[in-house]
């Protein structure tokens, strides 16, 4: 699974694949505690010590159980609310609720310190809890999203040419972003163009007598 979104919360949402607003066939790559202690690794989430602190955690099934739960619910209700900023659905329902109570639980959560926290210069250390750190950050990271959204930036990967709907940031120049990977989605339609545009030729070569 790649990680093309360009904000930790498109990657959430991007677990799913394809993403089909509305769709429950996609694969979901969060599927158990363990996928989601690996994503959060990847994607920069937890360092090492983190890591191994929120696996402990989990080691009581209930408290990973716990912790995927929570992060589900983060990721849909994100995904409701990006479809609405990209014109797909019209109404939010709940979402904007249930990212606000998981964002105000995060930050009961946190704690503010002296010393900024390395890599990101922040203060606020958001996930104090190994076995809610991870639903915790993911709450944090949503809302800032949303907070400091351009929307012209936001795009999906477009389902009507093949493409898998993940979400991500446009930050080219001239705002020409297609494709969610060139080298994925955007190489195999180009594929299946050029092989449409032989087919049609051949069709329209006359017959030979």
């Amino acid at each position: 699974m790649n990680i093309v979104g360009g904000h930790v919360a498109l990657d959430l949402v991007n677990t799913v694949e394809p993403r089909v607003p509305g769709g429950t066939d996609g694969v979901d790559h969060l599927d158990t505690p363990d996928d989601l202690a690996r994503w959060a690794s990847r994607v920069a989430m937890l360092d090492g010590d983190e890591a191994e602190r929120v696996r402990r955690a989990w080691a009581d099934a209930d408290g990973g159980a716990s912790a995927l739960a929570a992060a589900l619910e983060i990721r849909e209700a994100a995904y409701t609310v990006l479809l609405t900023q990209l014109g797909a659905v019209e109404d939010v329902g709940t979402a904007l609720d249930v990212l606000v109570r998981h964002w105000r639980r995060a930050m009961g959560r946190s704690t503010l310190s002296l010393e900024p926290v390395e890599d990101t210069g922040d203060r606020l250390r958001v996930g104090v809890d190994p076995e809610l750190l991870v639903p915790d950050r993911l709450a944090h990271a949503t809302v800032t999203l949303l907070r400091t959204l351009d929307p012209r930036q936001l795009k999906a990967c477009p389902l009507t040419e093949g493409g898998c709907g993940w979400l991500f940031l446009d930050r080219s120049r001239n705002g020409s972003r297609r494709w969610c990977s060139m080298e994925d989605c955007g190489a195999r339609a180009k594929a299946r163009r050029l092989t449409d545009r032989r087919r049609g030729a051949r069709a329209a070569r006359p017959a030979s007598s």
